[in-house]
């Protein structure tokens, strides 16, 4: 039986806290595109950051998983939802995917592994993501999912000297039902609608 959080290409799995050397990478990678403006870590920081990931207790809507390739049984990249309104049905999540590894279809397949967890799973009627007008890959990787654009911050975010244009998107659940239709759970049962 396929786990309900393995892909085709790759699987999501919990943080362990030897993972820590690649999410340092995935850091000073986002610092190198000036998406990070934050001052360098310590390797001591992503340690601890990892050992305290491993041992986090998800509260089931805000939770962060790494996203394993199948092929090498490397991590390459992690995603996560945070910011959940389950009152209003909403959530934000994030997606980061090592350099070498990008354009190869993982954050694609990891983003709706994650939302059909939270809309089948935890039943929440909304994703929204933000995203700096200037990454052109992930708003068309954001658009290929079935997102939409809401809404833009004008020079709402100060990046790399200069204020930069955050595009926030955002998908619904029946949206995300329509492009990505599921194939029900492994036991070949269909998942059950919120709204019956």
């Amino acid at each position: 039986m396929t786990s309900f959080w393995t892909g085709k290409r790759i699987r999501l799995r919990g943080i362990e806290p030897d993972d820590w050397t690649a999410f340092m990478r995935f850091a000073e990678e986002e610092a190198g595109t000036g998406n990070l403006p934050c001052p360098p870590r310590s390797a001591e920081h992503h340690r601890a950051r990892a050992k305290e990931q491993a041992a986090a207790l998800s509260d089931g809507d805000c939770f962060q998983l790494a996203i394993e390739a199948l092929e090498t049984g490397k991590i390459v990249g992690s995603v996560g939802s945070f910011h959940a309104d389950p009152r209003s049905g909403w959530f934000e999540y994030g997606v980061v995917i090592d350099a070498g590894h990008r354009r190869s279809g993982y954050a694609a397949e990891a983003v709706q592994l994650l939302l059909r967890h939270m809309f089948e799973e935890r039943r929440f009627h909304k994703c929204q993501a933000r995203i700096l007008a200037y990454n052109t890959a992930s708003l068309a990787l954001h658009q290929r999912l079935g997102f939409v654009e809401e809404g833009r911050l004008r020079e709402h975010v100060y990046v790399s000297g200069r204020h930069q244009d955050l595009v926030v998107m955002g998908i619904l659940a029946e949206e995300f039902a329509r492009a990505h239709p599921s194939d029900g759970f492994p036991d070949g049962t269909a998942p059950a609608r919120a709204d019956t």
